[in-house]
């Protein structure tokens, strides 16, 4: 019984070829798509939103040059037998096509065979012959041609009469083909084309044999076929495998396109080079590089508005499953339904079943077996629909086909064979989690498939891949009712997942809320259950930066969690990070609140946990007493994985302190410690964090060889927390400013000042605030530096958070000073020296003897210069070379000011050879200026290289990386310098191979840094 409905390929060649198995009419609608669709598409054709989405047009032919060159030569030759073999829309009439257009000075007939069950008899010559020749008019023909009559009833005034009857058929047919072969030589066909020879009629066949076996034929052959579709029989085989005598043979066999050639593909379709890499390697594994499936794919895809323009490439709007366009599903189920039975039975199993599988389930899922299944397989193998991948698997040879394949199949068929499927994998060892849930959800088995899916959720999470974890879980949740208890598992792994996997937190962020909210509406929710859940919610609050309600949803839930000590303790301990509009005060009440409940809780990672976040909220506010925390929570025997990523949080957090508190040998030790841990515990989400905090560290110590590179490494990685990227963009933000690309600094500075102020984050505000108004200072402005700090000078004041106050409070205290805001400057100094006062941190020490030597400059303190000589003694103790070396630049000036000319222009001049050295060029030539301003002769001492090429950057180089360096995209460069985005982007790849760095990032820090790059302009 047939159950996959057929339709036949239409054959609709004219006077042009097409592309395989896309009629001309389709093709004027790709190429005219507006046209004949009535008026709704006259009316988007004058849409100028319309203008944004490209139109698929004919592409060019791709991956095909070698194949188009040989039959072109073997056209002009003559006598050429010419084979060209492939697959379904692998291009074979697109090539013949291009072929034929190369020698358009010679007559062609096309003559292709269409997929009739009863071919006629020679049908497919005598339509060619019609549609060449309409009439015979001129022609002069043998009285052989007579024979012709039967065949050309049209013809009948203008042919020579009927020829006399003969009694052997044998006979009668071979003076037909006799006929055939004069006419087509009078008509002067120099080439004729058998479109689809495997669907030829046995006497076009005999008649071709007959043709390469005569020693006059003038004109050459060309056969298109598909190897699997040669009937059993057939006499195309004996045409296929033999070499005509006194006729050149070219065989042809066309391959799919590689991935490459894919992109080039679907660049031609839309008419643009900008489509994204991840979208031609989609592409590529959906359609597995066959040309036809490609065009139709993204034909479709074009007209469902699935492809957009973002980041300047055209992409897919979504990465979900391509859908089988119309042509490539009929052309598909046409040729499974011309086999037998058991044959479609076997590929109804492979497609359902998805990829490749061993024989034994391949016929458990077709519900065959014995004698029956082996001749399905065979088949279906000799179609060329299944093909054997190795290790006796067997699956689909395309995604594409397969997918039609399973549509096709009535549901209740459907449902029952991913029944089976589901059946005979769960007694695998191990289960197959994903192949299974995917087969009892299309077998609407739903408790199972729920069962399923959360397994695999474990599974995803404990691989690292946190966002799959809460994609798969959320569908669960939401497309099936489940009891409250049920509800609450789900959401608490959930909320679990998504709190700590935060790298991909932003895609499902909306989603899991709406969750956990709906489930937070049950009246029957248990409150513990409730508090629970309110404590995730507002832990994913804090993360997406709603601030305005994240507290208030953590307080509402230590209420219900009184039961719960652990969560309780958690809670209160969230409460007690220094964020939001609270004072300090409160903050320290819920730590201590939080510790009263230490006693309860027994598990202990659990007990570990909370002990880290009570030593780094400590640490936060300046408390010694964090670091002796630290020291016993790190002197633990933590045994379970579990115990050990706790320690590598801690040690993670416990580098970034110490950093900030000035303590750098000690980060150095717990950033190592901390690296190790991850990498062995497998916590890589952790692995941006400890490398974006030893990028931060790297730049206090002046290690800033490499530096952008580590940095933008972070930055640019997708697996990075949000807090990692912040930091290290901050980093590259600094590193461009001391280049002296100021463009490119403040416009991310201010992004990411925006963002932190936005997120709360009072420690990544500073590096932002910092540079901005120190930026604005060397500039003589004092509005912007004022207004960058205010805020998070108040906050710092306000929650006590001095920790945070070394690099932005020198900077406030200047703006201060130079606006005359006195009794605000002593406030300040006040308040941050009596917090100084007996704790060890040299970073904010440091910073103090620095602003009250800017506080005696400004005010003509006759010890600024003495002053200035202890803040840069403090830096270069801890040590943090380029503070030092600004210190040391402003005791020069204070010196200058004081008569002591000599002494400052030495102490200038060395400071100035080390700021070079160290990269920092822009207060390199602020401190020069000085110096030539006061007549001593200034030699610039960087590294820039000779003119030329080679292994040095050409002018077009320099160029582009100028224009990069401020910020350009490829495509900006391009219509700046009227070369095209491949260009821009070919010369990008030269300058970085040549400057030994990998990204745009450290391109233009290192050709800065090479004095390679022409001053910005402002």
């Amino acid at each position: 019984m047939t159950r996959i409905a057929s339709c036949q390929r239409r054959a609709a060649f004219g006077p042009v070829l097409t592309t395989d198995g896309i009629p001309e009419a389709l093709m004027m609608q790709i190429e005219r798509p507006w046209e004949d669709a009535g008026p709704a598409r006259d009316a988007e054709r004058d849409d100028p939103s319309d203008a944004v989405m490209p139109a698929a047009i004919a592409p060019a032919l791709v991956g095909r040059d070698d194949a188009l060159a040989d039959v072109t030569r073997a056209l002009r030759s003559g006598r050429s037998l010419v084979l060209i073999e492939g697959e379904p829309g692998i291009g074979k009439s697109r090539l013949l096509h291009e072929a034929c257009k190369a020698v358009a000075d010679h007559a062609v007939l096309l003559a292709p065979c269409p997929p009739v069950r009863e071919p006629f008899p020679l049908g497919p010559i005598v339509d060619g012959v019609r549609r060449l020749r309409p009439t015979l008019s001129g022609l002069v023909l043998t009285p052989l041609a007579g024979a012709l009559r039967p065949l050309f009833p049209e013809w009948a005034g203008e042919l020579p009469p009927a020829l006399e009857a003969l009694e052997d058929p044998k006979e009668t047919r071979h003076r037909l083909l006799r006929a055939m072969t004069e006419l087509l030589d009078r008509l002067g066909v120099a080439t004729l084309v058998v479109e689809d020879a495997h669907w030829a009629d046995a006497a076009t066949l005999e008649w071709l044999l007959t043709l390469c076996a005569s020693s006059d034929l003038r004109m050459s052959l060309v056969l298109t076929y598909r190897p699997h579709d040669i009937p059993a029989g057939s006499l195309l085989r004996r045409l296929t495998s033999r070499r005509p005598v006194g006729m050149a043979l070219t065989r042809i066999e066309l391959q799919p396109l590689d991935v490459k050639q894919t992109k080039e593909l679907v660049r031609s379709i839309l008419g643009t080079d900008e489509v994204s890499e991840k979208f031609a390697v989609l592409l590529h594994q959906r359609t597995d590089g066959i040309p036809l499936a490609l065009e139709e794919t993204v034909r479709s895809m074009r007209e469902r508005g699935d492809i957009v323009h973002r980041d300047g490439e055209w992409i897919r709007r979504t990465l979900d499953e391509l859908r089988v366009s119309p042509t490539l599903r009929d052309s598909v189920l046409e040729r499974v339904d011309r086999l037998p039975e058991e044959a479609r039975r076997v590929l109804e199993a492979a497609a359902v079943l998805g990829e490749p599988v061993d024989v034994a389930l391949l016929t458990a899922v077709a519900g065959a077996d014995g004698e029956a299944a082996q001749r399905g397989i065979s088949r279906s193998l000799a179609a060329g629909l299944l093909r054997d991948v190795g290790r006796g698997r067997l699956a689909f040879r395309h995604v594409l086909d397969a997918a039609a394949v399973a549509d096709a199949i009535p549901a209740p068929e459907r449902w029952q064979m991913h029944q089976r499927a589901a059946e005979n994998l769960q007694n695998l060892d191990p289960r197959p989690v994903t192949r299974l849930m995917r087969h009892l959800r299309e077998a609407n088995d739903i408790d199972g498939w729920s069962a399923c899916t959360e397994e695999a959720a474990d599974l995803a999470w404990e691989s690292g891949d946190d966002h799959t974890a809460v994609a798969l879980l959320l569908e669960v949740l939401t497309q099936v009712e489940h009891p409250v208890e049920a509800q609450v598992r789900l959401v608490r792994n959930i909320g679990r997942f998504t709190a700590a996997g935060g790298a991909s937190f932003s895609a499902t962020a909306a989603d899991v809320m709406r969750a956990l909210r709906s489930v937070l509406a049950n009246a029957d929710l248990p409150a513990g259950d409730r508090g629970e859940i309110r404590l995730l919610l507002g832990r994913l609050l804090l993360q997406s930066g709603q601030f305005d309600v994240v507290y208030q949803e953590v307080e509402a839930a230590v209420p219900d969690l009184a039961d719960r000590p652990t969560l309780a303790a958690k809670a209160m301990l969230s409460l007690a990070v220094p964020r939001g509009p609270w004072p300090a005060s409160t903050h320290l009440a819920w730590l201590d609140r939080a510790n009263e409940l230490s006693s309860q809780v027994r598990a202990p990672v659990e007990l570990l946990e909370l002990s880290v976040d009570r030593a780094l909220i400590q640490l936060m506010f300046g408390e010694e007493t964090g670091w002796h925390a630290a020291r016993e929570i790190l002197h633990e025997d933590a045994r379970t994985v579990d115990e050990r990523r706790q320690i590598a949080r801690a040690l993670v957090n416990f580098g970034h302190l110490a950093t900030s508190w000035g303590l750098y040998k000690q980060a150095e030790q717990f950033l190592a410690g901390a690296i190790e841990e991850i990498h062995t515990t497998g916590y890589e989400r952790l692995s941006g964090i400890a490398h974006s905090t030893q990028a931060r560290l790297d730049w206090y110590a002046g290690a800033w060889s490499g530096l952008a590179d580590k940095a933008a490494a972070v930055s640019e990685s997708p697996a990075s927390l949000q807090e990692a990227r912040i930091e290290a963009s901050g980093i590259l933000a600094l590193l461009d400013l001391a280049e002296g690309r100021r463009g490119a600094a403040k416009q991310r500075l201010r992004d990411l000042f925006d963002e932190t102020s936005r997120r709360g984050m009072v420690d990544a505000m500073v590096v932002p605030a910092a540079a901005l108004g120190r930026s604005g200072l060397l500039d003589g402005a004092v509005d912007e530096p004022l207004d960058v700090t205010a805020d998070l000078v108040a906050t710092i004041a306000r929650k006590g958070l001095w920790l945070w106050a070394t690099d932005v409070l020198p900077v406030r205290i200047e703006a201060l000073v130079t606006a005359g805001a006195d009794t605000e400057v002593d406030a300040l100094l006040g308040q941050f020296t009596v917090w100084l006062e007996g704790r060890s941190a040299p970073a904010p020490a440091a910073a103090l003897l620095t602003c009250r030597a800017i506080v005696a400059e400004a005010r003509s303190g006759g010890d600024a210069a003495d002053l200035f000589a202890d803040a840069a003694l403090a830096w270069a103790t801890l040590p943090r070379p380029y503070d030092e070396l600004v210190a040391l630049e402003r005791r020069g000036r204070c010196l200058i000011a004081t008569g002591r000319r000599e002494e400052a222009l030495q102490l200038l001049s060395d400071t100035e050879r080390r700021l070079r050295e160290l990269g920092a060029k822009r207060d390199a030539d602020r401190v020069a200026q000085v110096l030539r301003e006061h007549g001593t002769e200034v030699v610039r001492t960087w590294r820039r290289g000779p003119q030329g090429y080679g292994d040095q950057l050409s002018p077009r180089e320099l160029e582009v990386a100028g224009l990069a360096a401020r910020g350009m995209t490829n495509r900006q460069i391009a219509d700046a310098l009227y070369i095209s985005h491949r260009t821009v982007g070919q010369h990008l790849a030269g300058a970085m191979r040549k400057l030994g760095v990998s990204s745009r990032t450290a391109l233009a820090v290192t050709a800065a840094r090479a004095g390679l790059l022409p001053p910005e302009e402002e």
